[in-house]
């Protein structure tokens, strides 16, 4: 299969639609990441996302809606007090949420789980599209399963050059995290996956909200993925990645580093000095994450050791997708 980019004018987005409407894959910007869309409500082009992505199919997906009229069919009832809150709130934008699904809703979206995640994108692109397509999108991010996820087109071409038949480039991300996802069904909110929206922000509109264990933590072998992004590696580059924690978290990177076999790397988000060691430093650690992720694959890189960042505000989300990116893989320095 040929995969054309086109810029995303008007007359290519009207073609992606008629793509999505056919049961086709289209690849499209969103203010988080670059997603792989296809018709929510049709099965059979759900199933061409996970064979795309080599995805688990008990991975579910979102399905993005350009307008809150794009919530029926999807959810079953009327959204809660506490979902219309946080709708009016942070919609559009970075933003999923949980609610129960409608038998619309085919099992391929939800990964056979009785909810269905929705999301409303901001991003202008993303939302003439769904506007044309005339359907609810199902869209993860637009890579191969288990890498980082794509910020600008050339990263999806990297991933899905030959698997699917557009992209449309919108120019980079502008969040460049997955969203937030938060689980409104059951007596307090609670996130599945931290992202732009902090957990400080939602707290400020609806008062507690839980955190999942699963935020920070692998989930248990044979429990099910109520989220995307909960249950398996993700955001990976292909060398070896290591989170070093602690007040002596420097010290022991430096040491890990001089003591490593093969062309080794340090991520990091504090100006730590590292002498002459090969650093790959980030001022604007959400923005710029999975760029650096991918750099480090496009050097070489085969043993990378990341410091940690606060878990407060963004940093809850960094963390989050710095732990897959690792395997949960973490070393104390004290």
């Amino acid at each position: 299969m040929h995969t054309e980019l086109c810029q995303a004018d008007d007359a290519s987005i009207r073609r992606a639609a008629t793509l999505l409407r056919a049961g086709e894959l289209v690849a499209f910007p969103t203010e988080t990441v670059y997603g792989l869309g296809a018709d929510a409500l049709n099965g059979e082009a759900a199933a061409r996302i996970f064979a795309a992505k080599g995805r688990p199919a008990d991975n579910p997906l979102i399905a993005h809606i350009a307008g809150e009229s794009g919530l029926a069919g999807l959810i079953a009832g009327e959204p809660c007090a506490c979902a219309r809150a946080l709708m009016r709130a942070f919609w559009p934008g970075p933003m999923t949420l949980i609610f129960p699904k409608s038998p619309r809703v085919p099992r391929e979206v939800t990964a056979g789980l009785d909810t269905v995640a929705v999301r409303m994108p901001s991003h202008p692109v993303a939302r003439t599209l769904i506007s044309a397509a005339q359907t609810p999108i199902a869209a993860p991010s637009a890579n191969r399963s288990g890498r980082p996820s794509p910020t600008t087109a050339a990263h999806v071409l990297e991933d899905m050059e030959g698997r699917i038949p557009l992209i449309l480039d919108g120019g980079p991300c502008e969040v460049g995290l997955e969203s937030t996802v938060v689980d409104v069904t059951g007596a307090r909110p609670r996130i599945l996956r931290p992202g732009g929206v902090t957990l400080e922000m939602l707290e400020g509109v609806v008062g507690d909200v839980d955190v999942d264990e699963g935020v920070l933590h692998q989930l248990q072998a044979g429990s099910q993925a109520r989220s995307p992004g909960m249950k398996y590696k993700h955001y990976a580059p292909k060398g070896e990645v290591t989170i070093v924690t602690g007040p002596r978290a420097a010290q022991e990177i430096a040491r890990l580093y001089d003591a490593a076999d093969g062309r080794a790397a340090i991520l990091a988000f504090s100006q730590a000095d590292y002498g002459a060691r090969r650093v790959y430093r980030l001022k604007n650690a959400p923005g710029e994450l999975f760029a650096a992720l991918r750099q480090l694959d496009e050097d070489g890189m085969e043993t990378i050791y990341a410091e940690d960042v606060p878990t407060t505000g963004v940093g809850l989300a960094v963390m989050n997708r710095l732990m897959r990116a690792a395997a949960f893989r973490v070393v104390e320095a004290q």
